[in-house]
């Protein structure tokens, strides 16, 4: 099983968003997505999430949310424990070419209408709304989400 981070990082009600398009074996392929990745060894999510916004868009994170707890299980992909996190206070620079996809800022409103997981329409309305610290558990078949459990 994988351990994960995604930071929705906001400006002027929009997420910085990145489209999955470079990587051919990537589960998130031609899927929207937060910036994050994989936890390092001995790595705190925070840890995890500041370094991962680094490398892939060049953003430091002055301040970060840790909002909720994800749990994905895939019948394709195994099971995955996603750290989510929120962020509105950034310093830096969008690089001009990023390894991992397109990065973009996308209308909040926009969002759900883009190729997303759909269980990323439910923890993106629950950020939205700013609530308490939640888990989430997602299964998945396919790229069908056939259930999901919230917890507070």
């Amino acid at each position: 099983m994988k351990h994960t981070t995604v930071c929705y990082i906001e400006k002027d009600e929009a997420y910085l968003m990145l489209h999955r398009i470079k990587k051919v074996n990537d589960e998130n392929h031609d899927k929207w997505i937060g910036i994050g990745g994989k936890l390092e060894e001995a790595e705190t999510p925070f840890e995890c999430v500041r370094r991962e916004v680094m490398e892939e868009v060049g953003l430091t994170l002055n301040s970060l949310r840790y909002a909720g707890f994800i749990t994905f299980v895939s019948d394709l992909y195994g099971t995955e424990y996603m750290h989510l996190f929120h962020s509105t206070d950034f310093s830096g620079t969008l690089p001009e070419n990023c390894e991992e996809g397109v990065p973009a800022w996308v209308k909040k409103s926009d969002v759900p209408s883009l190729p997303i997981w759909e269980g990323d329409k439910i923890f993106l309305k629950l950020l939205d709304e700013e609530r308490r610290f939640f888990s989430l558990k997602f299964v998945y078949r396919g790229d069908e989400l056939v259930s999901h459990t919230l917890e507070f």
